[in-house]
């Protein structure tokens, strides 16, 4: 099912707090937002309290006051449910609601994100309130949606309460019928680890050198997406039965060791996120790369995989930083807020709310700052909101419409879950996918990314020329399948190292590597080694150029495969085949043996055909990123200069109303959005 949003035209939101400010300021905060093209505000998902200030003791007067507000005006309103803090009087009463740590300390009250999915109590409490709400504020006619919850996952993707044991144990259970099931999956002939008993079986523990069983830890990472999944499917089932037609039901959010996919295919109408591209400088306060923000177009490209049109629930409007340590970044320069706007717009958000009207005056996030800061005084963010909105007015042409991409990177929960923890599968598999990205976008070649899940079909693959599976240790039936009928009726199909090395259960199977893709690659594997940090990097003969061939070298054996690659000297395996190019039905098969160099994926891409959209239109520099969007090529300058650019013939930039020919200049952190071809 597709799964998108539609709010019936580009809208910009906020996210307000009205427990956090004087009553008497909420009306002049309503009117001011719509004054500057805010029509919507995300509202509730911390404020437990407000609707149960004790246990059994409810009161919904405070939000009915602001609604009553609300509801004079023209605003709409997501309501949220309050699961992710719960309250101090519930956690100190029922302390097996919180999660732990994996040596069992409890994580306390205190901060947020703080419970665990599996407490029978929380689920009971998560259920009562959420009914509750739900009965009391849906049939508010101000209100157009709903959240669940607020970033699954986003303090801890791990969870070790006593609840979490026992589920784990119940899961394996249903999943295995019998131990001996479970000890062969899990390898534990290895290291004496077999079990005897259902009793004997854990989640991860303590161990003397902190490494685990590789194959209980993988089992863990399904389990712990299995149990959010299945609390935000209770959240959703009572919504559904309790609001009336009409209102969506959504959650923001892309965090760890969770198959968002099926999350939103089981339970959610779409799905948005919370993007912060300053967090790109946050974590790593020394870099020097200007456009390290461009960056949040890999995150955005996870989404709309999930949600082809999708909203953006908090969008940075401010500075980042909180208490605790090793958050803070600069305000947003001047441009950057709209840059971050339409760098979102671009990629598929129909739906844009900034985080968050007012920076907070009190607690952890007083320096997290929002559209104003606690002043309460107009703002250059403010102003920059207000151009926001009258862009969107202008491209409303692209509503609705799909990012426009003749390339994919394929990913599966699985296998990236296998990578975190494999010394090899991971840094050679982050590699690739950083070279692909990377290249593409300099190269302003637009990509999709696609994910082996559920909602995968064979139809939604044909729609690219070439797809590339970079990272793919472990390659599931599922995913076997679909890239076979893709090969076979005509795409190609890229494939790196380490491809087929495990199966399902991160074991190795004594078959040759690529395991289920043999034939597609038509060939196998030989020898493989990692390149030491003290070797020179070796290098490929690749399409009669040399190319960078880093981290890790497999040596292939070609069976119908053809060699296009060979190794050149410098290394013991020199003239020996790195690269393989093989027919299968109407599609090919790339089979690369080192891990891909941004050249090595240049090189592909110009053998096989893929060219950018500004071919023969734009000539620009590698600072400008390049996204199709309904037809409309944006061009988005991610440094603090401006960016020459050189237009054939004539088009016409939507956002100046400006026909465009020749030379042309983007001003620092603009943007151009073209269309109407002369």
């Amino acid at each position: 099912m597709d799964k998108r949003l539609d709010f019936g035209k580009l809208t910009l939101g906020t996210c307000y707090y009205p427990e956090h400010w004087p009553e008497e300021l909420w009306r002049s905060d309503i009117d001011r937002m719509l004054e500057n093209g805010i029509s919507v505000i995300r509202i509730a998902e911390f404020a437990w309290n407000k609707f149960e200030p004790e246990e059994d003791i409810y009161d919904m007067s405070f939000f009915d006051r602001f609604l009553d507000v609300a509801e004079q005006t023209p605003i709409k309103v997501i309501f949220c449910t309050p699961t992710a803090t719960p309250p101090a009087w519930l956690t100190d009463r029922y302390p097996e609601v919180l999660n732990a740590f994996i040596d069992g300390t409890l994580i306390q009250h205190g901060l947020r994100r703080h419970y665990n999915y599996n407490s029978p109590v929380y689920l009971e409490k998560t259920a009562d309130i959420v009914r509750r709400i739900a009965r009391h504020y849906g049939k508010r006619k101000c209100i157009i949606g709903w959240q669940i919850d607020n970033e699954f996952n986003c303090e801890s993707t791990e969870f070790y309460s006593e609840s979490d044991h026992y589920a784990f144990r119940e899961y394996v259970k249903a999943k295995y019928l019998t131990l001996d099931k479970l000890n062969e999956a899990w390898g534990t002939a290895f290291w004496n680890q077999t079990y005897t008993d259902w009793s004997q079986v854990y989640l991860p523990r303590p161990t003397a050198n902190g490494i685990f069983n590789p194959h209980q830890q993988l089992e863990a990472k399904g389990f712990w997406s299995h149990s959010v999944r299945e609390y935000c499917a209770l959240q959703s089932r009572i919504l559904r039965e309790n609001i009336p037609a009409g209102q969506f039901i959504t959650h923001n959010g892309f965090f760890g060791h969770l198959d968002s996919h099926a999350m939103t295919q089981e339970s959610l109408d779409f799905l948005t996120y919370d993007s912060y591209p300053n967090f790109a400088y946050v974590l790593d306060f020394n870099s020097k790369n200007p456009m390290k923000d461009r960056a949040w177009s890999w995150n955005l490209c996870h989404i709309r995989s999930i949600s082809p049109v999708f909203g953006i629930m908090e969008q940075q409007s401010g500075p980042n930083g909180a208490y605790g340590g090793g958050l803070g970044a600069s305000s947003p320069k001047p441009g950057q807020l709209r840059l971050w706007s339409m760098q979102s717009l671009a990629h598929g958000a129909d739906y844009i709310s900034y985080f968050r009207w007012r920076t907070s005056r009190l607690g952890t996030e007083i320096y997290w700052h929002g559209i104003l800061d606690q002043n309460n005084r107009d703002t250059r963010r403010l102003a920059e909101v207000k151009q926001v909105s009258k862009d969107l007015e202008k491209l409303a042409c692209v509503k609705g419409t799909d990012y426009e991409a003749e390339v994919a990177i394929a990913f599966d929960y699985l296998d990236d879950w296998d990578s975190e923890n494999d010394g090899w599968h991971g840094p050679v598999g982050r590699k690739s996918q950083d070279s692909w990205f990377d290249a593409m976008q300099k190269a302003h070649i637009p990509c999709d990314f696609v994910y082996f899940s559920d909602d995968c079909t064979a139809e939604s693959l044909r729609r690219y020329k070439l797809i590339v599976f970079p990272d793919a240790a472990i390659v599931t039936e599922m995913a076997s399948e679909l890239l076979h009928d893709y090969v076979r009726e005509g795409g190609t199909l890229v494939i790196g190292p380490l491809t087929g090395y495990k199966d399902e259960n991160g074991l190795v199977p004594m078959t040759d590597a690529p395991g289920p893709l043999r034939d597609l690659a038509g060939g196998i594997t030989d020898e493989y080694t990692f390149v030491s940090r003290y070797d020179d990097e070796p290098e490929v003969d690749l399409n009669g150029t040399a190319v960078p061939a880093p981290l890790f070298n497999e040596i292939l054996i070609p069976e119908t495969a053809d060699v296009i690659g060979t190794y050149r000297d410098g290394v013991w395996y020199e003239g020996k085949p790195a690269v393989t190019r093989n027919r299968f039905g109407e599609g090919v098969c790339i089979k690369c043996g080192s891990a891909f160099s941004e050249e090595a994926v240049l090189s592909v891409l110009e053998s096989e055909g893929i060219a950018s959209p500004l071919s023969g239109r734009v000539d620009a520099p590698q600072s400008v990123e390049a996204a199709v969007r309904g037809g409309v090529l944006f061009l988005l300058n991610y440094l603090g200069a401006p960016a020459e650019i050189k237009v054939s013939g004539k088009a016409n930039d939507l956002l100046s109303g400006d026909t465009l020919s020749g030379t042309v200049t983007i001003p620092p952190y603009g943007v151009l959005a073209l269309r109407d071809w002369q």
